[in-house]
């Protein structure tokens, strides 16, 4: 990744911090073009945590209306300023505790802004593209995007983490598409143990209510056959004297 993408970064168009903090949060579920549409205009109307802690939800709304989950996005986005200046003196924190205090972070933006914003490398952010990658290299058989980082960790060095999320993620728009992976250009293509027999974003494990319904689908049939049973015994029994 290192050969193909020696100068990977962001995608994201930030200028400081905070501003990289509110990109990431705004990026969950839909595109960073998406985001880079609509960060400008917000920006410029509410360029400090200050400013941004003091603008109402529904005009940051209006501004971002665009994006996936907007209403929830336009809440975290003024509740995120408003934490950074209650309780962090106006400055975006630099711990990946601190960080995920805030409203609509988690460990991906968390990871996102330590590595970018401060150079601090304590993890991988996990993405979806990330998380396609490493499923179908098979890195991890997690059934969520935070599980896989742990078993990214373990697997590659230190070293090479602060990188991994930028260059996958544009390994997975070039070459590990979602829908129709180009297995035939990969460079992977003899270390994949998934190449041309998937397609599609990793799903998550049947879950205990799938289980449960299958035991209670079990119980029901059980049901059934005993209740066969009784009317079969009942039909071949004499009739009782009237």
């Amino acid at each position: 990744m290192n050969q193909r993408y020696p100068a990977a970064e962001c995608a994201l168009h930030y200028t400081d911090p905070f501003t990289l903090v509110i990109a990431v949060l705004l990026s969950a579920q839909t595109t960073d073009k998406a985001v880079n549409l609509v960060t400008p205009t917000l920006f410029e109307r509410w360029p400090t945590p200050a400013d941004m802690a003091a603008a109402p939800v529904a005009e940051v709304a209006e501004i971002i209306h665009r994006l996936g989950f907007y209403k929830t996005k336009s809440r975290h986005v003024v509740e995120c300023a408003q934490k950074i200046v209650a309780d962090f003196d106006g400055s975006v924190p630099r711990t990946m505790d601190e960080l995920t205090t805030l409203p609509g972070v988690g460990r991906k933006t968390a990871n996102i802004v330590l590595n970018n914003a401060f150079g601090i490398v304590e993890g991988i952010a996990v993405d979806t593209h990330v998380f396609r990658i490493a499923t179908r290299l098979g890195l991890t058989r997690a059934a969520t995007p935070a599980a896989a980082e742990k078993d990214l960790l373990e697997i590659i060095p230190h070293e090479l983490w602060g990188p991994v999320n930028h260059q996958w993620v544009l390994f997975g728009r070039e070459i590990c598409d979602a829908r129709k992976p180009h297995c035939d250009e990969c460079p992977l293509l003899d270390l994949c143990p998934s190449a041309f027999k998937v397609s599609g974003n990793p799903k998550p494990h049947r879950s205990r209510k799938s289980t449960g319904s299958a035991a209670s689908t079990a119980r029901k049939s059980s049901a059934s056959r005993k209740s066969s049973k009784r009317a079969a015994s009942t039909k071949s029994a004499p009739k009782s004297q009237v």
